[in-house]
């Protein structure tokens, strides 16, 4: 064997070998969000919207877990956020328009199918954004809506309008326009607060448990209404921010 060949067999020993696992915890509660998106869709396309609205939610405390059982077991691979990104196209970009679609939007024909594709590829753009910017960006705050509590929003419109006996007619044409608004909303430059700065391993005083558990009595007692009516007010914060700013900065320059 030459020297050269000899320099090749040693370089490929010390390579250090790549590792071919994953790691099962973090990604269990992703394919979980992921089916949950799954089996939204499969309850819209049975008539069952109520359970479709439902599977949109827990897919939304799945898909915020296995991001912090990452960071808690050390976990954190390439694979994982890859994975997270594309069980959230499907969760929340896919699943939340085929709903809408099937519970209303159809029966608006090109318009319909038109403001749910909308929505589908502002969410795919959003969650590119997103991912290409990660490093770089204001860890306080998100540049467009969250493609999760966007998926809330209208997940928790169809589940009042089920809960309430709304037939689509007129509120088709509220649907469509509250899909495309939201989705617009996504790829938007407005700023959301991602809550991100609060310690959630940091002591709290007492009264913070007793908040906590009220907020969750007020969520039982009527979840569709409330859950609609916490994402839909998060959703209005950030163009009311917005504009509140530019208001403020238009004031203090036209005083100097």
């Amino acid at each position: 064997m030459t020297n050269e060949a000899h320099k090749v067999s040693n370089m490929e020993s010390e390579r250090p070998k790549r590792g071919r696992g994953i790691y099962l915890l973090p990604n269990l509660f992703t394919t979980a969000a992921l089916f949950g998106g799954f089996y939204a869709v499969l309850a819209s396309m049975n008539g069952d919207f109520e359970k479709a609205a439902i599977a949109i939610f827990v897919a939304m405390i799945l898909d915020g877990l296995d991001g912090r059982v990452a960071r808690m077991t050390n976990t954190q691979t390439a694979f994982g956020a890859e994975y997270d990104s594309l069980s959230d196209m499907v969760a929340f970009g896919l699943a939340p328009a085929l709903v809408v679609y099937q519970w209303g939007l159809f029966s608006l024909g090109k318009f319909g199918w038109m403001a749910a594709f909308i929505y589908t590829a502002a969410a795919a753009l959003r969650l590119a954004r997103f991912n290409s910017q990660h490093d770089t960006a204001d860890k306080r705050y998100f540049t467009g809506l969250p493609s999760p509590a966007a998926a809330a929003v209208l997940a928790g419109g169809i589940w009042v309008a089920v809960d309430n006996d709304f037939t689509p007619g007129i509120f088709a044409w509220l649907a469509a326009i509250a899909v495309a608004l939201t989705g617009l909303l996504m790829v938007s430059n407005v700023r959301f607060h991602s809550f991100k700065e609060f310690d959630f391993k940091g002591k709290v005083p007492f009264f913070a448990i007793v908040v906590v558990m009220l907020i969750f009595a007020v969520v039982l007692s009527e979840p569709p209404i409330v859950l609609f009516a916490i994402f839909f007010a998060y959703t209005l914060s950030g163009p009311v921010l917005a504009l509140h700013r530019r208001f403020s900065k238009d004031k203090k320059v036209s005083v100097e």
